[in-house]
């Protein structure tokens, strides 16, 4: 993952990555059990996890556009400050209001993949940084490691119970302290941040050094790739709203009420099927370039799909760990993937504006998931958000594969 010829540049952004997916998986595991712990139920772990994707679309979206204009270290510093605010906030704050105020500024991730401002200029900047016939296998890197981190952090979540029954400390103190993660990790990507030798313009002027009219694209985000963008973030969006009702809060929800399993199985289970969809997608590349960019989306997430629609009809614990465990396998080939398809598709100077647009839209579809699963969740413990999610994110992959499925990316840069 971590090979030298990677540039500098290249191998601090994936490291922030990586540091960013322990703090997100750990906190997403840990969230339902704070908020219940607090006295809220699902209604309020639904609200929360809607008003950080919802916050983090809005933010995702002025970076996405702004990328171009501002100096990128303070993109990225100021993402990495408001980091630490919202830890700090979700460990000392009790009221639902506050909270939800904190989640919709701030930086919190209810799922285990990256819904966040940085994710724009990072995938700029990598696309900037390797050439096109290595980018899929970089983009691969990126998201293995977050995944990877993101398992691990999975696993770090069952400690408060773990300290709670050693006896040294309580166990609504060890959760409050949980949280106090995003704060370290906000310490470790200011100083990977503050290293970075990229110039302030780089996502755009180093990539389009050969057309004059690059600064008109560049200041207007989106130019002759916007048709092509805008049907991406429309099909992205319907998978990202089925990807919002299942949630990692959410499904650690669903298995606490059906199941009755423990914050420290939930942690274990998460890192088990973290580990596998993390280590998963580094067969990525070598599936694109048997089937294409846009197979590798569609048809292992089919069958991730087809576990999820499963998985509310599971009658024991065992058989859902097993259709959790081959989704995890397949559910996430299509992240690598889909990223070196978009900035395959789009002229070098639209890439920040595509990674934005693509994925603000996602982010807004998603938002509207949690609130509703937390309702059809504090009514039932059957798992009708589960069914729904994999009926919607099914319907997507056969609507992505009909619409771009003969579709080239353009020569390398």
């Amino acid at each position: 993952m971590w090979q030298p010829e990677l540039p500098s540049d290249a191998r601090r952004i994936v490291l922030a990555r990586a540091l960013r997916g322990f703090a997100d998986g750990c906190v997403s595991v840990l969230l339902p059990a704070h908020l219940l712990a607090l006295g809220h139920g699902a209604l309020a772990v639904g609200a929360i996890s809607t008003a950080t994707l919802l916050g983090s679309a809005l933010a995702t979206l002025a970076v996405g556009f702004l990328a171009g204009r501002l100096p990128i270290r303070l993109v990225l510093l100021g993402g990495a400050l408001l980091m630490a605010a919202t830890g700090v906030g979700f460990a000392g704050l009790r009221e639902l209001g506050p909270l939800l105020a904190i989640a919709f500024v701030g930086t919190l991730n209810p799922s285990a993949g990256d819904v966040s401002l940085f994710l724009p200029v990072e995938h700029a900047l990598l696309a900037r940084l390797v050439p096109e016939a290595r980018r899929t296998a970089v983009f691969a890197r990126y998201a293995t490691a977050g995944g990877l981190a993101a398992a691990f952090g999975a696993l770090a979540a069952g400690l408060p119970d773990l300290l709670a029954a050693l006896g040294l400390a309580s166990r609504g103190f060890a959760l409050r302290a949980g949280f106090g993660i995003y704060v370290l990790v906000a310490v470790g990507l200011v100083g990977l941040y503050q290293g970075l030798r990229v110039p302030p313009e780089a996502p755009s002027s180093a990539a389009q050094p050969r057309a004059p009219r690059a600064e008109g694209e560049r200041s207007h985000g989106l130019g002759p790739s916007r048709r092509r963008v805008l049907a991406l973030s429309a099909l992205f969006s319907l998978d990202a709203f089925g990807g919002g009702l299942v949630v990692q809060s959410l499904l650690a929800l669903w298995l606490f009420q059906r199941f009755g399993l423990s914050l420290g199985d939930a942690g274990l289970l998460f890192f088990a099927t973290g580990l596998a969809a993390a280590l998963s997608q580094l067969a990525a590349p070598a599936l694109a370039r048997r089937i294409g960019l846009v197979r590798t989306m569609v048809f292992p997430h089919l069958v991730a799909n087809a576990c999820l629609v499963a998985l509310p009809f599971a009658p024991s614990l065992p058989l859902a760990l097993a259709l959790l465990g081959l989704r995890s396998l397949l559910s996430s080939l299509d992240v690598p993937a889909r990223s070196a398809f978009v900035m395959s598709v789009v002229t070098p100077a639209e890439r920040a504006a595509a990674a934005s647009v693509t994925n603000v839209p996602r982010s807004l579809a998603a938002a509207a998931g949690p609130a509703l699963a937390g309702v059809l969740l504090a009514g039932t413990s059957f798992g009708w958000p589960l069914l729904l999610a994999g009926l919607v994110k099914g319907a997507y992959d056969l609507l992505l594969l009909a619409a771009f499925g003969r579709v080239r990316p353009a020569p390398p840069d």
